[in-house]
């Protein structure tokens, strides 16, 4: 994936809190993964994690005990040893999600959540919500707002919304402003990567009677 292939980027702000460690990891996995894709944003974080080196660099010392290396070489060795990591596959997944949920599609725990829409939500802290959802070629998910930040990150497909098209490897930064219908194109079915800090909010009855059911 090349940075011409994608127009929609991640937010300095969200690339600054990634390099600080602040995001919950719901957000770290979707900022992680979106990187991966993006030579653009990988670029810029690079450049943030820079700076933070060097305010670390200008932070005040602290002595420390004299046996201090000698004692963290010890727990090292007395370490396992790492195994090698195995050559990278192809697939749908870029790596950082891949790994973190043990594969590829075929990995995914997918649940039925109506008009051919599926989701497997992927096991994070309570603080954001990490979902993978499926969405078929032509099919709207529910209109909807937001209460808090979402974050949604195509991986296979392409989907449209009042605000743009977002294909592989863009990502759309949504916030309370936003009131949107994601329309998956025509031609693939759509695969995103949605973190939510917040539940969304539905305009429709049914959705907004299903919400607290399947978690969004």
């Amino acid at each position: 994936m090349t940075r011409n292939q994608i127009t929609h980027h991640l937010t300095d702000a969200l690339l600054m809190a990634y390099s600080a460690g602040s995001l919950p990891e719901a957000f770290n996995l979707t900022v992680a993964t979106h990187v991966s894709m993006c030579d653009d944003c990988r670029a810029r974080l690079a450049a943030f994690d820079t700076v933070g080196g060097a305010l670390i660099d200008s932070a005040d010392t602290a002595e420390l005990a004299q046996d201090s290396l000698a004692a963290t070489m010890a727990r090292i060795r007395a370490g396992k040893s790492t195994p090698e990591a195995p050559a990278p596959r192809r697939g749908v997944l870029p790596a950082p999600l891949r790994d973190y949920i043990g594969g590829d599609l075929e990995a995914v725990r997918w649940r039925p959540v109506g008009m051919g829409v599926k989701q497997a939500i992927l096991p994070t802290s309570r603080a954001a919500t990490a979902r993978l959802l499926y969405i078929p070629a032509g099919a709207a998910v529910p209109d909807h707002g937001h209460r808090g930040t979402e974050l949604t990150l195509v991986l296979q497909g392409a989907f449209c919304d009042q605000v743009a098209r977002f294909g592989p490897g863009d990502i759309e930064v949504a916030n309370e402003d936003l009131n949107h219908t994601p329309v998956a194109e025509i031609g693939a079915d759509c695969i995103c990567l949605a973190a939510t800090d917040a539940p969304l909010r539905f305009r429709a009855l049914m959705p907004r009677i299903a919400q607290p059911f399947l978690r969004i």
